[in-house]
């Protein structure tokens, strides 16, 4: 069909249609566009990252599990409650697995590889016809 279209254009534009009117010049001229294709791949990314080395809260709740151990084994000392929770924040303090400094953290990342390209976008003809100039788009 457009084949066709840019056939009876050209075919009208070459030869004369009144006797007294001249045949004009079409113009062809073609359109390009750059393309940018970006094919996916994986890489896996590795940095240090610091660690907190912090035991507070280790610490606060092994005064709290042996603040209520020495209340209820204690009842009848008024202190009890108050060394269970100072053993217990030393226990929890002793025992607890934060560590300061920096350990290694990795994670997958996706990155692109660009290819550009230049590549056929359309086709333009310019014509006058009765002193009207005319453009029409077409693809080859």
């Amino acid at each position: 069909m457009k084949l066709t279209l840019f056939t009876i254009i050209l075919i009208l534009l070459t030869t004369n249609v009144n006797a007294g009117q001249q045949s004009s010049q079409a113009q062809i001229s073609d359109h390009y566009k750059e393309v940018i294709r970006q094919n996916p791949y994986q890489v896996e990314v590795c940095k240090e990252v610091r660690t907190s080395g912090d035991k507070t809260g280790d610490a606060i709740m092994g005064a709290i599990i042996g603040g209520i151990i020495g209340n209820n084994v204690t009842k009848d000392l008024p202190d009890g409650g108050t060394a269970g929770a100072i053993l217990g924040g030393v226990l929890g303090h002793q025992n607890s697995d934060a560590q300061g400094g920096t350990k290694v953290q990795c994670r997958s990342e996706t990155r692109y590889n660009e290819t550009r390209q230049t590549m056929y976008s359309h086709s333009m003809v310019t014509f006058q016809y009765n002193g009207r100039t005319h453009t029409i788009r077409f693809q080859k």
